[in-house]
C-alpha cells in the first residue's frame, strides 16, 4: 500500500475544495483508471491530489504531450484516462491532439486545461477554447468548484457517447478558489477488457485518416444538437431587460455580481455554440452583451450569424472581468458615465503624493537559492548573451543579478542561444553565448535543443542548473529527482552520462557546486572562451525540499562591516541594507556604500554572502543564539 494514500471521504460529504481539488475528486468517481501531467500552474494541484486516491495510476510524465499519449494508450486499451496541464502545454501536447479528433476513442479521455487568465505566472495569456474549434471538440467551461466537480464527470459521459475527447476549459480563479461542494462514490468504469487491434482505426497514415474525416463532421453536428439541449448550458431571468448576457466560465460569477437583475445565458457546455438559445436571448433584450475571457471567440461565431452583439467593443480582450471591469465598460451602454479614478492622496504636511499603503513586493529567489550563486557569477562576465528558460531561474532577470537576456518558452534556451551563435555578425566573435535551463525543463523540452547544439557545433555553454526537483510549480517530482509522484524511489537520471549522449565531448562536461563560486566562476569563464559546445551542471538540491539540509545561519559583524555592497549584490532575500552613505574612493570617484544586515531567522547557512565579503565580516551565528533551522546543504554528488 502506498503510504501517502488516503481513504476518501464518503460520499455525501460536503467539503471545501478548490476547482483542482474538485476535478481530481470527479475523475476519481468516474471510474478512470489513468491520470498523467506534467506540473504547470495553475493546473498542478489536480494530479497531486489524485496521488492520494486509491485504484487510479497518476504519473508526473516528463512533458504534456507525454501525458495525453499515456491517457490515450489507457483510452484505447478500453479504460477510462484523464489527464491535465496549463494552457501553454496544451500547444506541446497539440500534436497527439489533433490526430486523436480523427481517431476517437474507447473509454472516456479528458483534457483538463487551466488557462492562466491575468498573467499570474505564465508567458503569455492564451485562450484555449481555440482548440475547441480547432480540433472539432468539445469544450466544457466551469464557473466554480461544484460545477468543475458535475462537469468533469458529465465530460467523461460525453466523451463516450459522441467518441471524442472532451476538453475541460478552467482558469486560474477556477482552479485556486475553493467554495462547499457535495461528492459522490466512485462508480469502476471500464468500456472494454483490453485493446482491440483496428490498424485502419489506429494506424493514421493518410489513406486511414481521410477515412475519418467525415465521421468527424458528423459528429459535429451531433454535438451541435447535443448543447443546444444540454443542462449544462442554461438561461437565468433578469428583471431588467436592458442588457443580456452570454458568459461562462469565471466571468459568469463576475457578470451576476456586477448585473444581478440581468438576464444570462450561462454556456456549460460552450463549443459547439448553441446558437439557437442566442438567438432566443437576443429577442428578449435590449442590448446582448458577450461577457468571455479573453478573445472574442464567442462573439464572432455570434456576429458571423447575423446578430448585433457587443463584447471587445467595450470590454478588454485580456485579463479577468472582474465586477468593476465589467461595470466601467459597458457603462456607455446603459447611459452611465464612467466614474473617475480616485487621484492620488497628497499628503497635507508635504504637499508630496503619499506613499503606498502596500510595500511593492517583487519576486524573488528564496534565501541561499542555489541558483543565486549562478547568476552573482554570470552578472560578473562580460560581453555575454543569456539565454533562459521557464523556471525559478528566470528570476535571475530580475534585480540584482539583471543577467537574463530571453525567455521564450520552455526548452527554447537551447535553440534560442544556437540562433544567436550562428547569427554573430562582424564584430560579435567574441560574444559570448549561454543557455540557462533547469532540471526539469531540461528533461520536458530541453533535450533536443541540447542535441541540435552539439549536432551543429554550436559555440554555446548551457548551464543545467540541477535541484533536483519542479521548483517554481511547487517542487513535484520528475526523473532527475530519484522519486515518482507518490515519493516511491525510481531511476534518477544521471545528467553527465546523458549530456554526453546528446553529442557533448566528456571533457567539456563539468558538475559544479553552485556555492563554490570561485570554481563556478573559473568553469564558466573557461568554457565561455574555448570554442565548442560544453554544459556545467550544478548539483545542490532546491531549499525548500527535503534533501536540504540543517546548516548555521550567518550574521554582520557589523563594525567591521565597509559597506562594500558585495553580499548585497548576490541577491538573497535574507540580507537587508540598513543604511547607505556616499564616498570618495582615492582615484575621486564617488561610490555608494550599502551596509547590509541578514535576517538570521531567513538566513539557511549557504554561505555565497560570506565568500563574497571582502573585510571577512560576515560570520556564522554563535551556536547558542542559532536559531531552529529545518533546511541546509546536502552532499548529491555521489548520487
Amino acid at each position: 500500500m502506498n503510504p501517502k494514500l488516503l481513504t476518501p471521504p464518503a460520499a455525501g460529504s460536503r467539503l471545501l475544495m478548490s476547482g483542482n481539488e474538485a476535478v481530481a475528486r470527479a475523475v476519481w468517481e468516474s471510474g478512470a483508471r489513468v491520470a498523467a501531467a506534467y506540473p504547470g500552474t495553475p493546473s498542478t494541484e489536480i494530479l497531486e491530489n489524485l496521488a492520494f486516491y486509491p485504484d487510479l495510476y497518476a504519473e508526473w510524465s516528463v512533458n504534456e504531450k507525454v501525458s495525453l499519449e499515456v491517457a490515450i494508450g489507457a483510452s484505447l486499451a478500453g479504460a477510462r484516462g484523464f489527464c491535465a496541464m496549463k494552457h501553454v502545454g496544451l500547444n506541446v501536447a497539440s500534436d497527439a491532439l489533433m490526430t486523436l479528433t480523427l481517431t476517437g476513442v474507447v473509454g472516456g479521455l479528458v483534457i483538463a486545461v487551466a488557462d492562466d487568465v491575468g498573467f499570474s505566472s505564465s508567458q503569455n495569456e492564451q485562450d484555449s477554447r481555440y482548440w475547441g474549434r480547432f480540433g472539432h471538440l468539445p469544450v466544457l467551461e466551469p464557473s466554480d468548484s461544484q460545477e468543475a466537480y458535475a462537469m468533469t464527470l458529465e465530460a467523461f459521459t460525453i466523451s463516450e457517447t459522441y467518441n471524442t475527447p472532451v476538453i475541460l476549459r478552467m482558469t486560474t480563479r477556477i482552479n485556486h478558489v475553493k467554495c462547499l461542494m457535495t461528492v459522490g462514490e466512485r462508480k469502476p468504469h471500464r468500456v472494454a477488457d483490453s485493446f482491440t487491434k483496428d490498424p485502419r482505426r489506429w494506424v493514421m497514415v493518410p489513406g486511414n485518416a481521410q477515412h475519418h474525416v467525415p465521421k468527424m463532421l458528423a459528429r459535429d453536428k451531433a454535438l451541435a444538437a447535443a448543447t443546444a439541449n444540454s443542462p449544462l448550458n442554461r438561461f437565468e431571468p433578469g428583471s431588467d431587460a436592458r442588457l443580456g448576457f452570454i458568459t461562462s466560465g469565471a466571468a459568469y460569477m463576475h457578470v451576476r455580481e456586477a448585473f444581478p437583475n440581468a438576464p444570462i445565458l450561462k454556456l456549460g457546455f460552450s463549443h459547439p455554440l448553441p446558437i439557437d438559445l442566442v438567438r432566443e436571448l437576443a429577442g428578449k433584450v435590449e442590448k446582448l452583451v458577450v461577457a468571455e475571457e479573453t478573445e472574442p471567440l464567442v462573439e464572432t461565431e455570434i456576429k458571423a450569424h447575423g446578430i448585433a452583439v457587443h463584447g471587445k467593443d467595450l470590454l478588454p480582450a485580456h485579463g479577468e472581468l472582474s465586477p468593476t471591469v465589467l461595470r466601467k465598460g459597458l457603462a456607455p451602454l446603459l447611459g452611465q458615465t464612467t466614474e473617475a479614478e480616485a487621484a492620488p492622496s497628497i499628503s497635507p504636511q508635504t504637499g508630496q503624493r503619499a506613499a503606498l499603503d502596500v510595500f511593492p513586493r517583487p519576486p524573488t529567489m528564496c534565501p541561499a537559492c542555489p541558483h543565486m550563486g549562478v547568476f552573482y557569477t554570470l552578472s560578473q562576465l562580460r560581453n555575454v548573451n543569456i539565454a533562459g528558460d521557464i523556471g525559478c531561474y528566470t528570476l535571475g532577470a530580475g534585480h540584482p543579478w539583471k543577467s537574463l537576456d530571453t525567455c521564450i518558452s520552455m526548452g527554447a534556451a537551447m535553440g534560442v542561444a544556437l540562433g544567436m551563435d550562428k547569427a554573430r555578425g562582424p564584430g560579435d566573435e567574441d560574444k559570448k553565448i549561454v543557455a540557462v535551463i533547469g532540471d526539469s525543463t531540461f528533461l520536458h523540452m530541453g533535450m533536443q535543443g541540447l542535441l541540435d547544439i552539439a549536432y551543429n557545433r554550436g559555440n554555446v555553454t548551457v548551464l543545467l542548473l540541477d535541484n533536483r526537483t519542479v521548483g517554481m510549480t511547487g517542487g513535484q517530482e520528475n526523473p532527475g529527482s530519484g522519486r515518482n509522484l507518490h515519493g516511491a524511489p525510481t531511476p534518477r537520471v544521471d545528467f553527465p552520462k546523458l549530456v554526453e549522449a546528446l553529442g557533448i565531448a566528456p571533457d567539456r562536461i563539468h558538475v559544479v557546486d553552485p556555492y563554490q563560486l570561485p570554481v563556478l566562476f573559473k568553469t564558466l569563464r573557461q568554457e565561455t572562451k574555448t570554442p565548442g559546445p560544453s554544459v556545467i551542471i550544478t548539483n545542490q538540491p532546491c531549499v525548500l525540499t527535503d534533501y536540504y539540509k540543517v546548516l548555521t545561519p550567518y550574521e554582520v559583524d557589523e563594525p567591521l562591516c565597509t559597506g562594500c555592497g558585495n553580499c548585497v549584490e548576490v541577491g538573497c532575500p535574507a540580507i537587508h541594507v540598513t543604511r547607505r552613505e556616499k564616498a570618495i574612493k582615492p582615484s575621486g570617484k564617488e561610490v555608494e556604500l550599502a551596509f547590509a544586515r541578514i535576517d538570521t531567522v531567513a538566513c539557511t547557512g549557504c554561505d555565497l554572502c560570506e565568500k563574497t565579503c571582502a573585510p571577512k565580516a560576515i560570520r556564522h551565528v554563535p551556536t547558542s543564539r542559532a536559531p531552529v533551522k529545518t533546511v541546509g546543504l546536502v552532499d548529491v554528488s555521489g548520487e
